[in-house]
């Protein structure tokens, strides 16, 4: 007889079965802890890629400017905000910001810290400030993602903590799956919800990876810096934040307040063009203006770096401060400069962000699907929480809902109208969910008025602005806004549509 050949032993699994299972826990228990705050943050995340494309579609008669400012028409822009702060008594900060490959106007602002006043204008080609600044829902949405409205610091800080959830979320959902990437392209339709909404899951955590580890980074690392620089204060200067928040920002004004001229800004542009022939004028931010102590941060960019801009610094006589070393500089720095243009997609025009709107809306997708799927799981091993599912369709569909009617609030009353009328949304949307029948109602009935009063504001923005649209920019936006809102009444009369014919057909 021949020996029977003996089979090879079968291979160990490079993660073990206990230690997969301990972080598919860790996995859904960082979900469900900050789910909807990671959820609203990656959502609003979403639409802040396009801040400056809403704030022109909400004045869109305002100027346009194409390529970057002259030496002397930024230094005409800072003396127009100079006088123009003058007049309200508030000459204390002034910046002054230029078209660039992110936006495309010319922006002058202003602030004095002890009386609070300021301003916010936008400018022509020649330096000359035309308008008032007006984009409020815009920046409701922006503070929305950037601190969810809480005061600054602690706004920050929270932020940065969901950013750490959602960055860690995705280590462990990539170990608690050994075969994610063997099933790159495995999708599962027409079964299974459950195994629709976990293929959809999985496929877009992988596919955007990259991306989704980049801003969970980059926004943790920009939520946490006032934690970062104190513990920089710590340790490398005896507790001292001031000199750790001065190796970051660089030179600050001193407090000799006697009168002096204005810095000339053109010389400045022009010395720093003399050494980087290919430098282009991005911002200029002076502080104490008009006083002995003003020091100028002179942003300039020069081709093939991240950084929105390199800071270089100089005190009001003109001398050299030296800089910031943005693009430059030590790694620390240029990761420094890299950070916020990474977060937010501001470093390639137009086609990066519409890159980083469709990978954040995968993102914004996989947070809203891995609690539907965890939900699902309990309805499946017979733990079926209909209270919760509810409450998550009120969350998923009540925050594009409370978006629209606060621009809708706006419309109709102003800024300030824009908070209360989303947190009230909020609160109705979420106190509905226990009286509904299920999930799928919820859901239906919020879309539903999502995409009908998200046409209402594009008709009234049509309304309000007629025959006054110069900005080409305001269309397409309008244009967006109509369609994503025609794709929630479709998602949302679908299934009623679908009913009738089976009753049709029953009858």
């Amino acid at each position: 007889m021949q020996d029977v050949a003996r089979k090879p032993p079968r291979k160990a699994p490079f993660l073990s079965p206990q230690f997969v299972r301990a972080m598919l826990a860790g996995h859904s228990a960082l979900g469900i802890a900050f789910a909807a705050l990671i959820y609203i943050v990656c959502l609003t995340g979403t639409l802040t890629v396009f801040m400056h494309e809403l704030k022109r579609w909400e004045q869109p008669d305002a100027p346009v400017v194409e390529g970057s400012l002259s030496a002397d028409v930024a230094t005409k822009a800072v003396e127009e905000a100079y006088r123009k702060a003058l007049a309200l008594n508030a000459a204390h900060d002034i910046f002054v910001m230029g078209p660039t490959s992110t936006q495309q106007r010319l922006l002058a602002n202003f602030h004095d810290h002890g009386t609070g006043i300021e301003g916010h204008w936008i400018g022509d080609g020649t330096g000359n400030l035309v308008v008032e600044q007006h984009a409020p829902w815009a920046e409701f949405i922006t503070d929305l993602h950037i601190r969810l409205h809480l005061p600054h610091t602690w706004g920050l800080f929270l932020v940065g903590l969901t950013g750490v959830a959602l960055l860690s979320s995705l280590v462990s959902g990539l170990l608690s799956h050994p075969r994610l990437f063997k099933d790159a392209f495995a999708l599962r339709w027409g079964g299974s919800r459950r195994l629709q909404e976990a293929d959809l899951h999985n496929r877009l955590g992988v596919w955007g990876l990259p991306f989704h580890v980049v801003v969970s980074t980059t926004g943790a690392l920009l939520g946490l810096s006032t934690l970062i620089v104190g513990v920089l204060a710590l340790a490398a200067y005896e507790g001292d934040s001031e000199r750790a928040f001065a190796s970051i920002l660089g030179p600050m004004p001193t407090k000799d307040e006697t009168a002096a001229p204005l810095p000339d800004v053109a010389a400045m542009i022009r010395d720093v063009q003399a050494k980087h022939g290919d430098a282009e004028f991005v911002s200029v931010f002076i502080q104490h203006i008009g006083k002995a102590g003003q020091v100028v941060n002179l942003g300039m960019k020069t081709p093939g770096h991240l950084a929105m801009s390199n800071a270089y610094y100089f005190d009001g006589n003109g001398k050299s401060l030296g800089d910031g070393g943005l693009e430059t500089g030590s790694i620390g720095q240029q990761i420094l400069g890299a950070l916020q243009p990474l977060h937010f997609g501001w470093f390639g025009g137009l086609p990066v962000k519409i890159a980083y709107g469709l990978l954040g809306l995968a993102l914004t997708i996989v947070t809203q699907t891995g609690i539907t799927i965890w939900l699902a799981r309990r309805r499946d091993a017979g733990r079926a929480a209909p209270h919760w599912e509810k409450v998550w369709a009120a969350v998923t569909w009540g925050q594009p809902l409370a978006f629209v009617v606060a621009a809708l609030a706006i419309f109709a009353g102003g800024g300030s109208y824009a908070v209360p009328a989303y947190l009230a949304t909020t609160v109705v949307s979420l106190l509905a969910a226990p009286v509904t029948p299920d999930a799928a109602v919820m859901s239906r009935v919020l879309r539903l008025l999502a995409g009908l009063l998200g046409l209402s504001a594009v008709i009234v923005h049509g309304f309000v602005w007629s025959g006054r649209i110069s900005d080409p920019a305001a269309l397409w936006v309008s244009g967006v806004m109509a369609v994503i809102a025609l794709a929630l009444l479709a998602s949302a009369l679908r299934p009623n549509r679908a009913r009738l014919e089976a009753l049709s057909r029953g009858g």
